[in-house]
């Protein structure tokens, strides 16, 4: 059985849930992972020996000197992490690395463009953006496209993105996020009594996920319904002004910050709510969205989704059929999507049926974790996988 090292120099945040779901999901692969900072591991449980951390490097003054002045050598070969990069794949017998982020790649370029294997890169969302402070980014992100086996994306605008910057349209292969549905299976919900409608959003608390928006859009819809709630569950930088600005829209009892929850937990609010909001939006340094995983997990649960006109969401979401989609930062457009959603049961109903069965049909785990494993195969030359 072939074996992928698959390379993410954090493993994991817990907001990557879902490329822990692609490495444990693997079945045609066996893969172990390279690392240079391990977290969550009581979220991403791992084999003893299904983890190497990245050595620390020593390098000899003289030699160091020599490569980086006579030789000219970019800071991966001077510093010796090639070398220790190069024994350590050679040691486990890797048939192919597979770089987590485009800016993880752009870092290993150096290595890319010398080891005589194949090497994926997968990018998923923040990682197509310019840097202001690296003008230079943009320019390796373009030698890092084209040199690399594959390359994959999350979404067809990023998919698109990634094609503007020049990578040669035969390498570029999507490679959709796929949702377990067994663990966000589907609920019928009843009509709320007394307008008690749940609204809910999962993210991590940054400016891209829209928040402040909907907090604003959702301080209208609680004027008319004042039994509605809200709940946001997820952590990040900007917990305590969305905090503020709740008490400030006077909504201190209808809005929840339920902080980060693991799957079982998170699935439990879905089938409690109504609703599933993601508003998100392109910041000032071009950060956007893929497809995102919670708004796909709560999908498949049969919440109809109320979100923008951003990034992958449009791929997902089928306006007026699975959800409603309205321009990025128009709160007024979210506040009348929630009304148009709850005053008519028949289309709110039909929409968590298509909800759930577009997700079913386009988004499962296992099919996704296939398309994957055919990208490795390819990249390995073996087409008969």
């Amino acid at each position: 059985m072939p074996t992928v090292a698959s390379y993410c120099t954090t493993f994991l945040k817990p907001e990557m849930l879902h490329i822990y779901r692609q490495i444990i999901g693997l079945r045609q692969f066996q893969t172990f992972v390279i690392c240079k900072e391990r977290q969550s591991t009581d979220l991403f449980p791992m084999p003893t020996d299904g983890v190497e951390m990245a050595p620390g490097v020593k390098s000899h003054f003289i030699r160091r000197f020599w490569l980086k002045y006579v030789k000219k050598e970019p800071p991966i070969v001077y510093r010796g992490e090639y070398g220790v990069l190069a024994s350590l794949l050679e040691r486990r017998d890797a048939d192919l690395m597979h770089v987590y982020f485009g800016h993880t790649g752009v870092h290993l370029l150096p290595f890319i463009q010398r080891w005589p294997k194949p090497v994926i890169v997968s990018f998923h969302g923040m990682d197509v953006q310019t840097r202001v402070h690296d003008p230079l980014y943009e320019v390796k992100l373009r030698e890092l496209l084209k040199a690399s086996t594959l390359v994959l994306a999350r979404s067809q605008s990023l998919l698109d993105r990634l094609l503007a910057l020049g990578c040669p349209p035969e390498k570029v292969r999507m490679n959709r996020t796929g949702i377990p549905l067994d663990q966000f299976p589907y609920v019928e919900r009843e009509l709320p009594a007394r307008g008690a409608w749940h609204l809910v959003q999962a993210c991590r608390l940054i400016e891209k996920k829209g928040l402040d928006d909907a907090l604003h859009a959702f301080a209208k819809f609680a004027a008319v319904h004042p039994n509605a709630t809200f709940t946001i569950a997820g952590e990040g930088p900007l917990r305590e002004p969305l905090e503020k600005l709740r008490d400030e829209l006077g909504l201190h009892d209808q809005v929840t910050f339920a902080g980060f929850l693991k799957g079982p937990d998170l699935c439990a609010l879905y089938h409690q709510s109504h609703l599933f909001l993601h508003p998100s939006r392109m910041t000032e340094d071009q950060n956007q969205e893929g497809v995102p995983n919670s708004m796909l997990e709560a999908m498949a649960t049969g919440l109809p989704v109320i979100a923008t006109l951003h990034g992958g969401i449009p791929e997902a979401v089928r306006n007026g059929t699975t959800g409603l989609l309205v321009p990025e930062r128009d709160r007024e457009g979210l506040f009348d999507s929630m009304m148009k959603l709850t005053s008519d049961e028949s289309f709110w109903r039909s929409m968590s049926h298509a909800a759930s069965a577009d997700m079913r049909e386009n988004f499962e785990s296992t099919a996704q974790i296939a398309k994957l494993e055919a990208a490795y195969a390819e990249a390995l030359g073996n087409t008969g996988f």
